[in-house]
Protein backbone atom coordinates (compact mmCIF):
# COMPACT_ATOMS: atom_id res chain seq x y z
CA UNK A 1 0.00 0.00 0.00
CA UNK A 2 1.16 3.67 -1.10
CA UNK A 3 1.71 6.51 1.58
CA UNK A 4 -0.33 8.95 -0.94
CA UNK A 5 2.74 11.41 -1.35
CA UNK A 6 4.28 9.68 -3.87
CA UNK A 7 1.23 9.22 -5.61
CA UNK A 8 0.66 12.70 -5.90
CA UNK A 9 2.19 13.98 -9.83
CA UNK A 10 5.93 15.24 -9.46
CA UNK A 11 5.21 18.73 -10.39
CA UNK A 12 8.39 20.54 -12.99
CA UNK A 13 8.53 24.06 -13.78
CA UNK A 14 7.47 24.64 -17.66
CA UNK A 15 7.52 28.41 -17.64
CA UNK A 16 8.27 31.84 -16.33
CA UNK A 17 6.03 34.28 -16.09
CA UNK A 18 7.15 37.63 -18.20
CA UNK A 19 5.92 41.07 -19.47
CA UNK A 20 2.20 41.83 -20.19
CA UNK A 21 1.58 42.24 -23.75
CA UNK A 22 -1.09 44.11 -25.25
CA UNK A 23 -3.89 45.19 -23.08
CA UNK A 24 -6.36 42.10 -22.99
CA UNK A 25 -4.24 40.19 -20.54
CA UNK A 26 -1.71 38.32 -22.56
CA UNK A 27 1.59 37.95 -20.98
CA UNK A 28 4.77 36.87 -23.05
CA UNK A 29 6.65 33.69 -21.14
CA UNK A 30 9.99 32.10 -21.12
CA UNK A 31 9.72 28.35 -22.10
CA UNK A 32 11.38 25.44 -20.15
CA UNK A 33 10.06 22.56 -21.61
CA UNK A 34 10.34 20.62 -24.90
CA UNK A 35 6.44 20.66 -25.72
CA UNK A 36 5.05 24.52 -24.92
CA UNK A 37 2.06 23.41 -27.93
CA UNK A 38 1.11 20.65 -25.52
CA UNK A 39 1.84 22.18 -22.12
CA UNK A 40 -0.06 25.45 -22.93
CA UNK A 41 -2.62 23.87 -24.96
CA UNK A 42 -5.64 26.05 -23.97
CA UNK A 43 -7.70 24.55 -21.10
CA UNK A 44 -4.58 23.48 -19.24
CA UNK A 45 -4.11 23.83 -15.69
CA UNK A 46 -0.81 25.36 -14.64
CA UNK A 47 -0.09 25.45 -10.69
CA UNK A 48 2.09 28.09 -9.52
CA UNK A 49 4.82 29.45 -7.44
CA UNK A 50 4.20 31.22 -4.78
CA UNK A 51 1.01 28.54 -4.73
CA UNK A 52 -1.54 31.03 -3.73
CA UNK A 53 -1.20 32.96 -7.21
CA UNK A 54 -3.03 30.11 -9.37
CA UNK A 55 -3.53 27.54 -10.46
CA UNK A 56 -4.15 28.69 -13.37
CA UNK A 57 -5.88 27.39 -16.63
CA UNK A 58 -4.78 28.90 -20.32
CA UNK A 59 -7.55 30.67 -21.86
CA UNK A 60 -5.06 31.52 -24.98
CA UNK A 61 -1.99 30.93 -26.78
CA UNK A 62 0.01 31.96 -30.01
CA UNK A 63 3.39 31.73 -31.00
CA UNK A 64 4.90 35.03 -32.54
CA UNK A 65 8.50 34.95 -33.87
CA UNK A 66 10.71 33.07 -31.23
CA UNK A 67 8.02 34.10 -28.23
CA UNK A 68 4.98 32.39 -26.30
CA UNK A 69 2.06 34.88 -25.22
CA UNK A 70 -0.28 33.14 -23.08
CA UNK A 71 -3.45 34.60 -21.33
CA UNK A 72 -5.38 32.90 -18.65
CA UNK A 73 -8.88 32.66 -17.29
CA UNK A 74 -9.80 35.66 -15.27
CA UNK A 75 -7.15 37.46 -16.16
CA UNK A 76 -8.37 40.14 -18.75
CA UNK A 77 -6.36 43.47 -18.76
CA UNK A 78 -3.11 44.20 -18.49
CA UNK A 79 -2.55 45.56 -15.13
CA UNK A 80 -3.98 42.01 -14.41
CA UNK A 81 -1.10 40.33 -16.36
CA UNK A 82 1.22 42.45 -15.05
CA UNK A 83 0.75 41.14 -11.49
CA UNK A 84 1.81 37.80 -12.71
CA UNK A 85 5.20 39.04 -13.75
CA UNK A 86 7.89 36.74 -12.78
CA UNK A 87 5.10 33.64 -11.43
CA UNK A 88 6.76 30.25 -11.87
CA UNK A 89 4.40 27.92 -14.01
CA UNK A 90 4.54 24.11 -13.33
CA UNK A 91 2.63 21.41 -14.50
CA UNK A 92 2.99 17.21 -14.11
CA UNK A 93 5.71 15.76 -14.90
CA UNK A 94 5.71 13.62 -18.62
CA UNK A 95 7.45 10.54 -17.94
CA UNK A 96 6.67 8.45 -20.61
CA UNK A 97 8.77 9.52 -23.30
CA UNK A 98 11.22 7.34 -24.45
CA UNK A 99 15.02 8.97 -24.05
CA UNK A 100 14.12 11.94 -22.13
CA UNK A 101 14.34 12.19 -18.41
CA UNK A 102 13.89 14.92 -15.65
CA UNK A 103 16.48 15.57 -13.19
CA UNK A 104 14.62 13.90 -10.71
CA UNK A 105 14.57 10.39 -12.44
CA UNK A 106 18.52 10.76 -12.48
CA UNK A 107 19.28 11.33 -8.96
CA UNK A 108 20.49 8.62 -6.84
CA UNK A 109 21.29 6.27 -9.99
CA UNK A 110 24.49 4.67 -9.40
CA UNK A 111 27.36 5.08 -12.26
CA UNK A 112 29.22 2.56 -13.86
CA UNK A 113 31.77 1.69 -16.74
CA UNK A 114 30.45 -0.60 -19.60
CA UNK A 115 32.27 -3.66 -17.86
CA UNK A 116 30.08 -2.85 -14.24
CA UNK A 117 32.93 -0.97 -12.65
CA UNK A 118 31.32 1.22 -9.92
CA UNK A 119 32.04 5.17 -10.41
CA UNK A 120 29.66 6.83 -8.22
CA UNK A 121 26.36 8.50 -8.17
CA UNK A 122 23.95 10.78 -9.85
CA UNK A 123 23.92 13.85 -7.39
CA UNK A 124 21.78 15.74 -10.33
CA UNK A 125 21.89 17.86 -13.84
CA UNK A 126 23.23 20.84 -14.41
CA UNK A 127 21.62 22.71 -17.50
CA UNK A 128 24.18 24.82 -19.66
CA UNK A 129 23.23 26.08 -23.29
CA UNK A 130 25.48 23.64 -25.15
CA UNK A 131 24.19 20.52 -22.97
CA UNK A 132 23.37 19.16 -19.80
CA UNK A 133 26.05 17.68 -17.48
CA UNK A 134 25.54 14.91 -14.86
CA UNK A 135 27.12 15.59 -11.45
CA UNK A 136 28.73 12.30 -10.62
CA UNK A 137 29.75 12.08 -7.20
CA UNK A 138 33.12 9.71 -7.40
CA UNK A 139 33.23 6.87 -4.91
CA UNK A 140 36.07 8.85 -3.35
CA UNK A 141 33.52 11.67 -3.16
CA UNK A 142 35.08 13.81 -5.76
CA UNK A 143 32.16 15.48 -7.47
CA UNK A 144 32.89 15.64 -11.27
CA UNK A 145 30.55 16.95 -14.45
CA UNK A 146 30.14 14.74 -17.02
CA UNK A 147 28.42 15.74 -20.43
CA UNK A 148 25.19 14.58 -20.95
CA UNK A 149 25.97 13.29 -24.50
CA UNK A 150 25.66 9.93 -25.79
CA UNK A 151 28.89 9.29 -26.50
CA UNK A 152 30.01 9.54 -22.87
CA UNK A 153 26.47 8.30 -21.32
CA UNK A 154 25.50 5.62 -23.83
CA UNK A 155 23.03 4.34 -21.57
CA UNK A 156 20.22 4.97 -19.35
CA UNK A 157 18.41 2.36 -16.87
CA UNK A 158 16.00 4.29 -14.73
CA UNK A 159 14.51 1.44 -13.59
CA UNK A 160 17.31 -0.58 -13.06
CA UNK A 161 18.53 2.26 -11.12
CA UNK A 162 21.73 2.75 -12.73
CA UNK A 163 23.56 4.64 -15.75
CA UNK A 164 26.39 3.53 -17.99
CA UNK A 165 29.21 6.20 -18.50
CA UNK A 166 32.33 5.81 -21.09
CA UNK A 167 34.38 8.82 -20.35
CA UNK A 168 37.36 9.68 -22.08
CA UNK A 169 40.47 9.43 -20.14
CA UNK A 170 41.47 12.00 -17.80
CA UNK A 171 37.93 13.02 -17.19
CA UNK A 172 37.08 11.45 -14.04
CA UNK A 173 38.91 11.97 -10.50
CA UNK A 174 39.04 8.66 -9.16
CA UNK A 175 40.72 7.49 -12.00
CA UNK A 176 43.59 6.77 -11.24
CA UNK A 177 42.31 4.89 -8.38
CA UNK A 178 40.82 1.97 -11.26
Amino acid sequence: MSSGIDDAPRLVRVATVGTAHGLRGDVRVTVHTDDPEGRFRVGSCLMTEPEDRGPLTVAAMRHQQQHWFLRFDGVNDRTAAEALRGLELYAAADVSEDEAWYPFQLEGLRAELPDGTALGVVAGVQHLPAHDLIVLVETSGARTLVPFVSEIVPEVDVPGGRIVLDPPSGMLADEDER
